[in-house]
């Protein structure tokens, strides 16, 4: 089956271009490239790259900058709206750190028929004592608020089913790993060295990777509140607790002059506070997540032109 690469390129076709050369050795030149030009600027890409590697594919063009998961999100649904049901899908960054050699061992885990996405889990990361501390912080706060595991990113292999799926998710645009997590898909890990970024350095800063995480929580939003507003009640519960007992204690003379106004004004602040952000919280369950199903073709007004490229 023919493989289908789905990569966003923002400001970065130096690198880009190097990846496309690296597919054409490693997966041979009957690979397809979608590449999503996020809305580059300065360097905006042109199919020659892909050209230039002995290639074929397209390069879609957006009318302005989406982000990364949007990005990828249009391309899947270029995919799914465009190909038919006889190739692997596979999604990846566009710098090098997916490495195109690990490709192949993605794609074999597709060969079993119980299995719809294998992704790409990192046995080792080229990446600074910060980033590890935050992702190590990030995992075990995305497993206490939504009740779920998250291992993996974007990069991994798909069958064209999973791809409509996906395609057809809202979830998707907002984080297309966290989507694959709600999409009730069978999924398979596959444990990878991460690689090195080819050239020129990464857009990603220390605030949009927290936004980042913030964004696969939003797609558990409804599990994430409903966690959230169980631990505001049971603190709220606490502090009537505390109150009453305040209140005994005040009865029986226990408390010594003025403890027993500033327990119990902390007290009932703390219950104020906390109720107001239930309730917050009760009302923000039934808006956040539609779960609606995108239409085939929504993703056309981002685009602004599709550029294909022939092989040499």
């Amino acid at each position: 089956m023919r493989t289908v690469v789905v990569m966003p390129v923002y400001e970065d076709v130096e690198a880009s271009s190097i990846l496309f050369r690296n597919l054409a050795a490693s997966q041979g030149l009957d690979t397809y490239v979608v590449a999503v030009d996020d809305g580059s600027v300065r360097r905006p890409l042109d199919v020659s790259a892909i050209e230039a590697a002995g290639l074929e594919g397209v390069v879609v063009r957006l009318r302005r900058n989406v982000g990364h998961q949007r990005a990828i999100a249009i391309g899947l649904s270029y995919v799914a709206e465009t190909f038919g049901e006889d190739v692997i899908v596979v999604a990846m960054d566009s710098d090098g750190e997916d490495t195109p050699e690990s490709i192949s061992q993605l794609v074999q885990g597709l060969a079993s028929d119980d299995v719809d996405v294998v992704v790409a889990t990192r046995r080792s990361r080229v990446e600074s004592l910060k980033f590890k501390a935050f992702y190590i912080v990030y995992k075990w706060l995305f497993s206490l608020l939504s009740g779920r595991h998250i291992s993996f990113g974007n990069f991994m292999a798909a069958k064209m089913p999973a791809v409509r799926r996906l395609a057809s998710m809202q979830e998707t645009w907002t984080h297309v790993a966290a989507s694959v997590l709600s999409s009730k898909l069978r999924i398979q890990t596959c444990a990878l060295d991460r690689g090195s970024r080819y050239a020129g350095r990464s857009k990603m800063n220390f605030v949009g990777l927290a936004l980042h995480g913030f964004r696969a929580l939003m797609v558990f939003a409804e599990d994430v509140l409903v966690r959230v507003g169980i631990a505001c009640t049971l603190v709220a519960g606490l502090s009537v607790a505390g109150g009453v007992i305040a209140m005994l204690l005040k009865a029986l003379g226990f408390a010594t002059p003025g403890w027993f106004s500033l327990a119990f004004g902390i007290l009932l602040l703390v219950f104020l506070q906390t109720a107001a952000l239930t309730l917050i919280i009760l009302l923000l369950s039934g808006m956040l997540r539609s779960g609606g199903v995108l239409g085939t073709g929504s993703y056309h007004e981002f685009v602004e032109e599709v550029r294909h490229a022939r092989r040499r």
